[in-house]
Order: structure tokens, then C-alpha cells, then sequence
């Protein structure tokens, strides 16, 4: 059975959880000791301990060294991410110690990247000491990372559904689509192009009920048309892009900023037809019960002047 939180607390150390890192690390208990700095001896207690406070073997024995069973690897995962947090830990006080410098960790969906990267640039031009680090992932993704308190705040969007959740959020911009293709694409020579014209195409398109998809497939139903069959699927716009480059015909929808950045590389081309977004607006969000630092409101001052807005702080407390 698994022990309690509160057990596991008061008798699991850092020293314990060095090791079992260690000896994934190695493979090996008397390398792991040694990195450690600890006898052999006194590594096979505190592997004892650690498997008795956790309630499981974390390690098998075979003949190519120790290697960590399911759990093993589980655990392993989380004492890497403790020490992980550690060293955000030092490096945040190290910065509040001299006024600049610490770490961030942000989330942000695909749309968001261009303006993120932007302010980012421009924080760290200010203070070459920041270590920022970026997730890109899906809104429901992002906001579950906050929920664990993974990141300090993201750049995404909170759907109706979920305002009950505890997060604070500020709205920032809209998030407008573009249809784009590989630059050769045949319809580029239309002197004007409809969205009838593209249906008969092959697409690449987000995943199914998200709503970028659903934008297409909306403007699609509205004229009667038939919704695409067989996309390929991507949450990635560096596959999109990819694509794109291999066949000439293929069709795809991407956030506006990100097109454009694409777009004046010479990498894609732009398909004159509009598409109406029904994605909501996109915001920071960050837990309700956290405070952010002073270098996180600088670096959401900046995101907001990229979009053209003024930031209040005061915001987060009404």
C-alpha cells in the first residue's frame, strides 16, 4: 500500500532523493555512492530507507546494473523535478538579491509564440541574467501546468467552461487565422479565390474539435460545403510549415502572427480568403492564489505594449 503524503514528508530526504537519481544516472549502486559522496555501505541504507518510506522496490538488479522498475522511474521523474525547482528557487532569490536576473517559467500556445519570443527579447535586453524558460502546449495543457504551479503564468486562452477553475486572467488580443500553402501553391495564380475553390484541396489542420478547426469547418458548413476529409492533423506549426515545403497542393489554416512570420521568411504564401475565428480572446493566466514577481509584470508590461495595450497590474486584484 502506498504510504501516506504526510508519512512519506517526514521521512524522505533530499539525500534520499540524490540517490535514486544517482543510480539511474549510473546504473550502478557503487558509482551512485561515489557521485554522491557517500560508502557503499551507506548507500544501501538510504536506498532501504527510501524503498521502505515509498512502500516499493524502486530498482531491479540485472546483469547489465540496477535499472528502475515502473514506480522507480516515477519517482526518479519527480525527485528530478524537485531539484529542478531548487535550482529555479536559487537562481529567483540570487536575482531578487540583486535586483535582476532569477528565472520564469511561461507557458504559450502556437499563436502566442511570435509576440511571447518579442517581449522576451526585449526583458532580456534589460536583464541579460534572466533565464526564461518557454512551454508550448495546448490552453488545456498550459492551465493544468499552472494548476500544478509548473509555470508562473501563460499566454493562452480560458474557455468558458473553465472560468470556475482558480485562475486569474487579463485578456489581451484576438487571435485571427490564415490559410496558407507552399509558395508554388496552383491557386496563387487565381486573379481571386473563394472558399469553394479550396475544398477539392489536401489540408493539414489542427486536431479535431479544437477551435481552429472548427473555424474552417464552420466557414465550410456556412456555404454548404463539405467539411475536409482525411487532413493531416498537427499541433505543431513547424510540421505545418514542413508540409507545406513537401507538396505543392496542400492547404493549411495558422495563427495570423505566426503566418506572417512565415510568410516574410518566403517560406509560405497567403491564400486570400478569410476566415472568421471563433476562438475566444487570449490572456494571462495565471493561479488565483500567487503572487507574480516584479520581473514576471515587467516581462506582461511587454507583452501587453506588443499588442498595443496598456498593462495595470491592478488588474489581477479586481
Amino acid at each position: 500500500m502506498v504510504p501516506s503524503l504526510q508519512s512519506m514528508i517526514s521521512r524522505l530526504r533530499f539525500k534520499h532523493l540524490q540517490l535514486i537519481v544517482a543510480i539511474e544516472d549510473y546504473g550502478s549502486l557503487h558509482k551512485a555512492a561515489l557521485s554522491v559522496s557517500i560508502s557503499q555501505p551507506g548507500a544501501t541504507k538510504l536506498l532501504n530507507e527510501v524503498e521502505t518510506s515509498i512502500g516499493f522496490k524502486l530498482f531491479d538488479r540485472t546483469s547489465k546494473g540496477m535499472t528502475p522498475n515502473e514506480i522507480g522511474s516515477c519517482v526518479t521523474r519527480y525527485a528530478r523535478m524537485i531539484f529542478n525547482d531548487l535550482s529555479h528557487m536559487r537562481e529567483e532569490m540570487i536575482g531578487i538579491a540583486e535586483g535582476a536576473g532569477g528565472h520564469l517559467s511561461v507557458g504559450c500556445i502556437m499563436g502566442t509564440v511570435p509576440i511571447l519570443t518579442r517581449a522576451i527579447y526585449e526583458l532580456r535586453r534589460d536583464q541579460p541574467d534572466l533565464t526564461v524558460e518557454i512551454f508550448e502546449n495546448n490552453s488545456a495543457n498550459l492551465l493544468h501546468k499552472i494548476e500544478q504551479g509548473r509555470i508562473d503564468f501563460a499566454v493562452c486562452r480560458v474557455s468558458r467552461g473553465q472560468n470556475i477553475l482558480p485562475y486569474d486572467s487579463i485578456a489581451l488580443s484576438e487571435e485571427p487565422l490564415a490559410i496558407v500553402s507552399n509558395v508554388d501553391h496552383p491557386l496563387l495564380q487565381n486573379k481571386t479565390t473563394s472558399l469553394e475553390d479550396l475544398v477539392d484541396h489536401p489540408w493539414v489542420l489542427y486536431t479535431s474539435n479544437t477551435p481552429m478547426r472548427q473555424s474552417i469547418e464552420y466557414e465550410m458548413q456556412k456555404l454548404g460545403l463539405e467539411i475536409v476529409k482525411h487532413p493531416v492533423e498537427s499541433s505543431s506549426a513547424f510540421s505545418t510549415i514542413m508540409l507545406l515545403q513537401h507538396d505543392v497542393n496542400l492547404l493549411a489554416v495558422l495563427p495570423h502572427d505566426v503566418a506572417e512570420f512565415f510568410i516574410s521568411k518566403g517560406l509560405i504564401a497567403l491564400i486570400d480568403v478569410k476566415v472568421t475565428s471563433l476562438m475566444s480572446k487570449i490572456g494571462i493566466v495565471k493561479r488565483k492564489d500567487t503572487s507574480l514577481t516584479p520581473t514576471a509584470h515587467l516581462l506582461i508590461s511587454k507583452l501587453f505594449v506588443g499588442a498595443g495595450i496598456t498593462y495595470d497590474q491592478a488588474e489581477w486584484q479586481r
